[in-house]
Parts: C-alpha cells; sequence; structure tokens
C-alpha cells in the first residue's frame, strides 16, 4: 500500500464521519451530499491506487 492511497482511504473514511455527524445534527441535506460525494471520490481514489 502506497501512502498516497492510504492518505485518500484515510480522507474518505474522517468525511464518511462527518456525514454521520451532521446527519446527527440534522444539517442541510446539500452540505451532506457534497460530503458524502467527497468521501465516495477520496475512497474510491485510495481504492484503485492500491
Amino acid at each position: 500500500m502506497s501512502k498516497g492511497s492510504t492518505l485518500f482511504i484515510l480522507l474518505g473514511l474522517f468525511l464518511a464521519g462527518g456525514v454521520y455527524s451532521f446527519w446527527q445534527q440534522k444539517q442541510s441535506k446539500s452540505l451532506i451530499a457534497l460530503l458524502a460525494i467527497g468521501s465516495v471520490m477520496a475512497l474510491v481514489t485510495g481504492l484503485l491506487q492500491l
């Protein structure tokens, strides 16, 4: 595993935690969607670099 892929996977997991937290706080749906898209993109990038 390269350092870049590890960082992208960790970033994706961090953003996914933010999505969960914002969902619990009942934040705006557009903000949650933006974080979710960023999380998925970071996770996919990290997994494709493996």
